[in-house]
């Protein structure tokens, strides 16, 4: 369970994947050799040192015990001030009650007002200003005294030392690391670069390149590209040549019924133009959506023109909502055949069609919706296979066909990288059928 709501906040790309593999065992080992030197060699060091001075202040208070007064105090104790290198004074009898004092980045001077505090019962206060002088406050017979000294004889002389040049040198292999990465990972990318233009429809140039793995991804990529290729281009001259040849022969059936009397000719021209559309429909799903380059198009403009050309065929196809502005990348040609298509299914099986369109950033979506009857959440997916006819479901008694117009569109879909998406209409009750391509 927990893996599983981790994966949500993790990176999807994997250059981020990679970097995050990268700086997270370094970071943690940073973190972990940090703690384990503050809080055993540091520490022990400056415990081991604040030992010391409390040795000496316990000294100083026992020769300063036998005194008089603060004067003769302070004369006793200077001949061992000076080697000691401290310099001591009584607080005057109005001053302030001391209290700690430590920076914000101060970690040994805590450790010292703690350590004194637990061993020095006289002991009152430490200070640790921003200079390199340290002082300690502590009751005497006397009354309240102030120790300085320099905090060296307290404190590591550079204690982050280690951790600063762990840090600075860490960061440096991490930008190495990265530099390098990134010329591994750019391989990979151009390799994903490849597929996805492919997915779209556009053979891009590209070589080989990388580590010896990605360069065999990419040489079976390149023979992917090569079959595929090669079996859309023997599909459509299929395709092409019998779609031609069958022309020639309806054309003298044409010219040969024409002779006979129109009445007893009318059923076997009907035929014959049956026919003629059945080899059009082949001839549009053999070319697919690759006899022509993606050009910049502007989506909206050409819905406005496709429904205009069927408003003058005095068709019910009505615009719906068109937001967003910009222009895609599309195959014109393909793309109006599949808009066309689907307008074409919405008034054979329906009264009227209503076409929109979708803008945003990422993607452009082209909606036909029709009053017919539908087809069934379980068919939608036999709808878009080719050869495919749902009778029951779409009222096949309105129209003829040979099941290839959603397959066409479906096709030219994917050739632009995208899908086609049936539904059902929420506006008009029929079918809705979306065409998504991201931008």
């Amino acid at each position: 369970m927990f893996f599983k709501w981790l994966k949500r906040y993790m990176p999807r790309s994997l250059y981020a994947r990679a970097a995050l593999i990268l700086v997270l065992p370094i970071v943690a080992l940073q973190i972990v050799v940090s703690v384990v030197f503050i809080k055993r060699d540091l520490e022990d060091v400056t415990v081991q040192m604040t030992g010391t001075i409390l040795r000496e202040v316990v000294m100083l208070q026992q020769v300063m015990a036998g005194e008089p007064n603060q004067e003769a105090a302070l004369s006793q104790v200077a001949p061992l001030l000076q080697p000691l290198k401290m310099q001591a004074r009584f607080l005057a009898p109005d001053a302030p009650p001391p209290h700690n004092e430590f920076t914000f980045d101060e970690f040994s001077g805590r450790v010292v007002g703690r350590q004194l505090e637990e061993s020095l019962p006289a002991f009152l206060a430490v200070r640790f200003p921003a200079d390199s002088t340290v002082h300690i406050y502590f009751e005497t017979v006397h009354g309240p005294m102030v120790l300085s000294f320099d905090r060296r004889r307290l404190t590591a002389a550079a204690p982050h030392q280690l951790i600063v040049t762990m840090a600075l040198f860490g960061f440096l292999m991490m930008l190495i690391s990265f530099l390098y990465m990134r010329n591994q990972l750019r391989p990979i990318k151009r390799l994903a670069n490849a597929a996805e233009a492919f997915g779209r429809g556009r053979a891009v140039p590209y070589s080989p390149s990388g580590a010896l793995e990605v360069r065999a991804a990419g040489s079976a990529f390149l023979d992917m590209r090569a079959r595929i290729e090669r079996q859309i281009e023997q599909r459509t001259l299929m395709l092409s040549g019998v779609s031609h040849d069958l022309r020639t022969p309806l054309t003298r059936m044409k010219l040969e019924l024409a002779l006979l009397d129109e009445e007893e000719a009318a059923p076997m021209l009907r035929d014959v133009d049956e026919m003629q559309a059945l080899l059009d429909a082949f001839l549009d799903f053999s070319r697919g959506a690759a006899v022509s380059e993606p050009e910049l198009v502007d989506p909206q403009k050409l819905i406005r023109t496709i429904a205009a050309d069927w408003q003058r065929q005095e068709r019910q196809v009505v615009l719906g909502e068109m937001s967003g502005e910009g222009e895609v990348m599309l195959r014109r040609q393909p793309m109006r055949r599949a808009v066309e298509n689907l307008i074409s299914n919405a008034v054979r099986y329906g009264s009227q069609a209503r076409v929109s369109v979708a803008l945003t950033d990422r993607s452009m979506r082209i909606r036909v919706e029709d009053d017919g009857p539908g087809i069934p959440a379980e068919q939608r997916g036999d709808a878009v296979r080719p050869f495919t006819r749902l009778d029951p479901a779409r009222n096949q008694n309105r129209g003829s066909g040979v099941g290839l117009g959603l397959a066409i569109v479906a096709d030219t879909a994917r050739a632009h990288g995208g899908t086609l998406r049936l539904g059902e209409s929420l506006k008009l009750g029929g079918l809705k059928a979306d065409i998504v391509i991201a931008r």
